[in-house]
Formats: structure tokens, C-alpha cells, sequence
């Protein structure tokens, strides 16, 4: 019980869940070992287990703020956005910051309806609630204080048919109404432009009215999918006039006391389109007799912190973005373009400031010592990963073949040492290519192709990754305060949920069996020579935790670190950034290093930029779906080779081979009788006769429809069902199967719709 002191590790377990309860999601560890009055060292090392152990279990849930909640739940008194209506006129609403996908919230019959002098709650309002389950899996919430309007902007393209009324029509796939443009509005817009909108008059039924607030160009325009992507997921754009003034004005560092590495020479190696560079290379045989067959590299980053200093307009700004969004056809940059482009960018045969470690390893591959320093650089060359591997192959890389004695092979012989130990590590394994689209000058999609990985990524990867452990190491040791990058292990659901699946592909996952990286990678080299590995790639993949930025360390999962902070790329990640400041100040290295405010708000940065980082991966995903889409729009009819990638109770999703494409089977087109969604099989199921539908089945596909606006693809399944045993229960999961034929929604309790 909450408030009496406990002992055993079980009755501690279920004090701590009371206390979870107690605290409606506003209890921190702090909180719940004063709740349960737990005193001392050993009591709150007993406290960290308990809350450890019960989140692995996945009884409770650790949000961004470091406070806790029972697995599932949202905190009793939470922040939420008014987003819709729902077919009764009752407003709907989603929490403002959900670390996972919000179950739905329904404002209760007569909240928010406004009173005398008193306007309604109407779609982009704030609102402090109060929460309580209801009986349908989601929230009613009941008003405690509004908080006025969000600014909620909703881009749409403008529809002027020839006749029938003006429409505006939602460009997020999950708006599911369309809009009315209010009086005089439309004239602002040519049809088919992409506007931006604000809801104008709030009506209880019916559809919305709006205003347009910005034109913004031809929705089949070339760019179109990265601007919708863009403002669809609030990315931050341009820049302010006092950091543009800033970066204009800013004078080039000078080397004063730096440690002079001008005389190495260190390359960068980067994509062949790559416009910035913020790390370059350097290894050597190491030249201590006690080290025979050792190795020394250095990794020299772009020294940003010398430019951007905290409290500046250029600190703030790049606080608010977080970190670069790079989209099919542009970036969208942290820094204004003379940092990111120049000054900070170790430019070829250009001197340049840098901040670098200078690791030693011995032949196995081991990181034996380690030393950060302030140092002045100049770049020998400017190298891509084609053009290194070229010439370490023995072909033709361009400009890397007058580097290949002295540059490029001590870099391989250190990595391929490095190769050694990081196969000792086992680090997770998983094989997911990377599709890269690729856009002409016209803005039009050239092409969809798999990214070639050499063992120059690898090289590369590996030294970033070691020099991001040495960060984390080395301001540990100083007791200096830093952000993380964290990667928990996966939730015992997810874990279930992998071991319930591999059974249907021939494989298992014993349960109670310990998570372990090494386990993952023996899991994958099982289904490497079957024709379900690259299923079995993504559902490992879909185990997984996603990673995050935190003060509080919890070691990285899948790199199988115990300590892991990202330092290598302050051009275009905030974090790193913060890495750097942090090093300056506690090895003395300027006094531009971390100050007492940011020091004092590491926990606030953290949480701020995990967010910015998941918009810019949303953003990311977004504008590659459009250009795809946009792609496919000329070949609606045509036949694709693909997979069955996810199964639902209203369809399959198959991903397509050529592109990486996802698109969506609706359940109603799979064939005349009613299937049901199976979740034991993942497969959709014919009721009458047992044909399946299974997740990892091949299949080919028509393209009924490709919306680039939305960038959504419908597809027509070719490929006949699997056959099997009928179902046992043509209602298992409490409601009527998916492919119902009458058009009509069905109703549940209450007649929601479901």
C-alpha cells in the first residue's frame, strides 16, 4: 500500500504498481519512493529494479517526462488537442505529446459546449482534461481548464469541380472530412492548390467551414510531396533575420591554442551528393612497442560549438528544428546554409576547427585508451564511399587512388581489427536495404533504387560508433551531465508477440528465454537461406524499441552498449551538439562549452529533441510515400511483384518489390466470401472455404489507385489464397468478420462506429 514502507521484492513490486495508480501518471521515481517512504541507497537501488522489472513486463509504461503509468494507460489529468467530431457531433481529441499511438478520447456529452459569455470548444483547441476509461478501449474526458487555441493549420488541396460545391480536401491520409471553403475564400486559390486552412466557424454537424490562411502552389507540382510532408508534420522552415544575421556576421574561428593536425592527413568520405562534412578519418599503425599490431585512429568532427554558442538566436533555432529533415529532393537543414555548407563543414584542402578523439586499438580490436582534443585541421580529400571502395578493391576510385597506400589501407587495417571486436560485441544484424528515390532536375521521380552498402559505410559506421562511446565514457568519468542516446531492450509484448509469429514460419522463440542481441542475430541466420527472411527481418525489426534521447542512461540495445551518446554529427543533430559543450567544459577545452542553464536543462532537450527527431523520420517517411506514389500514378493497371508486409482487420498491406512501395488490399476485395483477421496466424482467413492470406506471403498486385497528395496506393491481389483449415469461431474477436458486403458500418455498443 502507498504510503507504508515495504521490503520484499514482490511486495515492493505491487506497492510501487499502487503507487503508480495513486499518482495518475504524475509520479516520477522521486515521487514513488517518497509515497512509499523508501529511505537510503539500498532502498532506491530496490526501487529502480522494481520499476525496471515491472516495465519489462510490461506492466507500466516510462514516459518522456520520466514519469510512470500502468502499460496502456494515459495519466488521469492530461494536455489534448480537439482534432474532430465524431458522426454524433461529440468532440474528439488526442493527447498533445503521445509517446505511442493514443487510444481515442471522446469529450463527454455537453463538455466543452460553452456557456454564457463563453465561446465552444471547437478543432484545434487545447484543453487541460480529466480522463476515465470508458467501456469501449478508450478515454471520456471531462473539461478542467481550456487553454485556447493551438494554432492547428490544416493543408488541403482546393477542389472547384465544374459543378456541385467547392470542397477542401484534407491531405493527411487520417482526416477522414472534408471541409467548406467560407465565403469568399476560394477566390484566394486557383483548383487544385495546396492551401493551408484554419477552421473558421465550429458546426455541431455537417461539415466544417474554413479559411484559407496560405497559398501554397500546384498540389502535382514539382516538390509538392516534401511541402506537404513538411507542413503536414509541423517542420520548422527557414530562418529567423537575427540568426540569419548571426550566421552572416559570425567571424572564422582562429587556431589560437588548438593541437595543430594539419600535417595528417585525414579525409572525409560521404555520399556522392553529400554538401556538408562533419567528420573525417585518419588511422596508423600504432608506433608503442607494447601495442605490436595495434592501431591509432582519429575522428575529427566539425567544430560547431565554436560558431553556435548557447543562448544565441542560432543556439534557440537550432534547438527548435532538432536536427536536419533530408527529403527526396532537399534538405532542410539545422544550420543556416554559410555553417552548415562552410564554415562548419571540413571542406576539402580548407582549414578548418574540429573537435577530435584519438583512439588506440590493439590487434584483436579493442579499445585500449582514448584522448578528446580541440584541434585545427585541414582536409586531404574529399572522398565518396563509391570512390573508396573502388580503390581499395583495386578499380578505379577517381581521386582515392593516390590515397590508397598512405590513407586507405591503415584506415582498413585499423577497421577491419575494429571488425573483429564488434563481432566479439554482436551488436543486432538486421538487413533492412534503404531505398533511395531518386528525383531529375525536373522535380520528377527518376527512379526508385537499394542504396549499395560497401565496407566503407561500415568503416565509417563503426569508427562514428566508437568515437560516440568514447563521449559517453569520458564525461562519465567527469561526473558531467550529458544526453544519451538510449535504446532499451524490447517490451515482454513485443517479445510474445515475435515468439506467438515464428511458429507459423517454421521457427521458435522459447519463452522466459533471456533477450539478447546475439539471440536475434542466431534467429536471422536461421532464416537466411528460406524464403521467409526478409519477413523475419521486419518482424524483428518491428520488436524493437525505438531509440531515444535521455539523461538517464540505459545503455543501447542494439549496438550492445552499455554507454552510447551521439558526438559525431553536431552539423545537423542538436544532441550532438550538446555532447560537445558538455567535453569542452569538463576537459577545459574553451569557454564556450556547456553553460549552467543548459546544464540545468538537459532533461527538457532531451525529451524535445526525441520529438523533433521522430517529425523529421514522420516527415521523412511522408515525402518518400508522395514521390513513390507520384511515381507509380502513370502505371494504375500495371502488375508488381511484392510481399504480404502487414496484416489487419480491414485489409493487407503488401510491400512492393521494385520500389519499397506500401500500399493497402482492402479486406472487401479479397474475393466474395467474408474473411477474418486470424492474429495467432497473422493472416486474413476465408470463412467458407480456409483460404489464407499470411504475412511474408509473395504476391503479385495490380495498382487500382496511387493518390501522390496523400500518397496512398490501392492495390488489387492477383495471387490466389493459401489453403487451409476453416476457422473454429467466425466471431473470436467479438465483433463481425472484415469483409462485410452490406456497405454498411457496423455498430457496437452505444452504435459507435468501430
Amino acid at each position: 500500500m502507498a504510503g507504508e514502507p515495504t521490503s520484499d521484492a514482490g511486495s515492493l513490486r505491487e506497492a510501487v504498481v499502487e503507487a503508480i495508480k495513486l499518482g495518475e501518471g504524475q509520479f516520477g521515481k522521486r515521487e514513488i519512493a517518497r509515497a512509499l517512504k523508501l529511505k537510503g541507497t539500498e532502498a532506491k537501488w530496490a526501487l529502480k529494479d522494481a520499476l525496471a522489472d515491472l516495465e519489462a513486463d510490461g506492466q507500466i509504461t516510462r514516459n518522456s517526462d520520466k514519469t510512470y503509468t500502468l502499460a496502456g494507460a494515459l495519466p488521469a489529468v492530461t494536455v489534448v488537442e480537439i482534432t474532430d467530431r465524431d458522426t454524433d457531433g461529440e468532440l474528439l481529441a488526442t493527447p498533445v505529446r503521445a509517446d505511442r499511438a493514443a487510444p481515442r478520447i471522446r469529450l463527454a456529452p455537453g463538455e466543452g459546449a460553452g456557456g454564457k459569455g463563453q465561446t465552444a470548444l471547437g478543432i484545434g483547441d487545447r484543453a487541460l482534461v480529466r480522463l476515465s476509461p470508458d467501456d469501449e478501449g478508450g478515454y471520456e474526458a471531462r473539461l478542467i481548464k481550456r487553454l485556447g487555441q493551438s494554432a492547428h493549420k490544416i493543408l488541403c488541396v482546393l477542389r472547384k469541380p465544374s459543378s456541385g460545391p467547392m470542397r477542401l480536401q484534407p491531405v493527411d491520409r487520417r482526416s477522414r472530412h472534408e471541409l467548406i471553403p467560407a465565403k469568399g475564400e476560394a477566390d484566394k486559390a486557383e483548383d487544385g492548390d495546396l492551401v493551408l486552412c484554419q477552421i473558421a466557424r465550429e458546426r455541431r454537424h455537417g461539415l466544417k467551414t474554413a479559411e484559407i490562411v496560405e497559398v501554397i502552389g500546384d498540389a502535382t507540382g514539382p516538390g509538392a510531396g516534401s511541402i506537404i510532408a513538411l507542413y503536414s508534420h509541423g517542420v520548422p522552415q527557414g530562418f529567423s533575420e537575427t540568426e540569419q544575421r548571426e550566421a552572416d556576421t559570425v567571424k572564422p574561428a582562429k587556431m589560437k591554442d588548438r593541437e595543430d593536425l594539419r600535417d595528417l592527413p585525414l579525409i572525409t568520405i560521404d555520399p556522392d551528393d553529400a554538401k556538408d562534412h562533419d567528420d573525417a578519418v585518419w588511422a596508423a599503425p600504432d608506433d608503442d612497442p607494447k601495442n605490436e599490431g595495434g592501431w591509432q585512429v582519429i575522428v575529427a568532427i566539425a567544430d560547431v560549438a565554436a560558431y553556435v554558442t548557447p543562448g544565441s538566436a542560432l543556439d534557440r533555432g537550432a534547438f527548435k528544428r532538432g536536427n536536419s529533415v533530408y527529403l527526396p529532393d532537399r534538405v532542410v537543414p539545422m544550420l543556416p546554409e554559410r555553417l552548415s555548407n562552410d564554415l562548419c563543414s571540413l571542406r576539402e584542402h580548407e582549414e578548418r576547427p574540429c573537435m577530435a578523439v584519438r583512439m588506440v586499438f590493439d590487434k584483436q580490436g579493442n579499445k585500449t585508451g582514448h584522448r578528446f582534443l580541440r584541434g585545427w585541421m585541414k582536409s586531404a580529400a574529399k572522398l565518396s564511399y563509391t570512390q573508396a571502395q573502388a580503390a581499395i578493391d583495386g578499380g578505379d576510385g577517381g581521386p582515392a587512388n593516390a590515397l590508397l597506400d598512405e590513407v586507405l589501407k591503415p584506415l582498413w587495417g585499423a577497421y577491419f581489427a575494429a571488425r573483429e571486436a564488434r563481432a566479439r560485441r554482436e551488436p543486432l544484424e538486421i538487413d533492412a536495404p534503404e531505398r533511395r528515390v531518386r528525383v531529375g532536375p525536373d522535380g520528377k521521380v527518376a527512379g526508385v533504387e537499394v542504396r549499395e552498402r560497401f565496407d566503407a559505410h561500415k568503416l565509417i559506421e563503426e569508427f562514428m560508433i566508437q568515437a560516440n562511446v568514447c563521449a559517453a565514457e569520458t564525461l562519465e568519468k567527469h561526473k558531467t551531465p550529458l544526453i544519451y542516446r538510449v535504446h532499451e531492450q524490447p517490451s515482454k509484448e513485443k517479445i510474445e508477440g515475435l515468439a506467438a509469429f515464428l511458429p507459423t514460419v517454421g521457427l521458435k522463440w522459447t519463452r522466459g528465454e533471456r533477450v539478447q542481441t546475439g539471440r536475434f542475430n542466431q534467429l536471422l541466420k536461421q532464416a537466411k537461406a528460406s524464403e521467409h527472411y526478409e519477413t523475419i527481418n521486419e518482424v524483428v525489426l518491428r520488436s524493437q524499441s525505438q531509440a531515444v534521447y535521455d539523461t538517464d542512461n540505459q545503455g543501447h540495445f542494439g549496438l550492445n552498449l552499455d554507454r552510447y551518446a551521439h558526438f559525431t554529427s553536431p552539423i545537423r543533430r542538436y544532441a550532438d551538439l550538446t555532447v560537445h559543450r558538455s567535453l569542452i567544459r569538463a576537459l577545459k577545452l574553451g569557454s564556450d562549452g556547456q553553460s549552467d542553464e543548459e546544464r540545468s536543462k538537459l532533461d527538457v532537450i532531451a525529451e524535445e529533441i526525441t520529438h523533433a527527431e521522430r517529425r523529421a523520420m514522420a516527415a521523412e517517411r511522408d515525402a518518400v510515400d508522395r514521390f513513390i506514389a507520384l511515381y507509380l500514378s502513370d502505371k494504375i493497371g500495371s502488375e508488381f511483384a511484392g510481399r504480404i508486409t502487414g496484416v489487419t482487420r480491414f485489409g493487407l498491406f503488401v510491400r512492393l518489390h521494385e520500389t519499397g512501395a506500401d500500399g493497402l488490399v482492402p479486406i472487401s476485395t479479397l474475393g466474395q466470401e467474408r474473411f477474418e483477421h486470424v492474429e495467432a496466424e497473422h493472416a486474413l482467413v476465408g470463412l467458407e472455404t480456409g483460404t489464407r492470406f499470411r504475412l511474408g506471403m509473395s504476391v503479385t498486385v495490380r495498382i487500382e489507385e496511387a493518390q501522390p497528395v496523400t500518397g496512398g496506393l490501392l492495390l488489387d491481389i492477383l495471387t490466389p489464397g493459401e489453403k487451409g483449415p476453416k476457422p473454429k469461431s467466425r466471431f473470436r474477436h467479438g465483433g463481425p468478420p472484415g469483409g462485410r458486403r452490406s456497405g454498411k458500418p457496423w455498430k457496437g455498443k452505444k452504435g459507435r462506429r468501430r
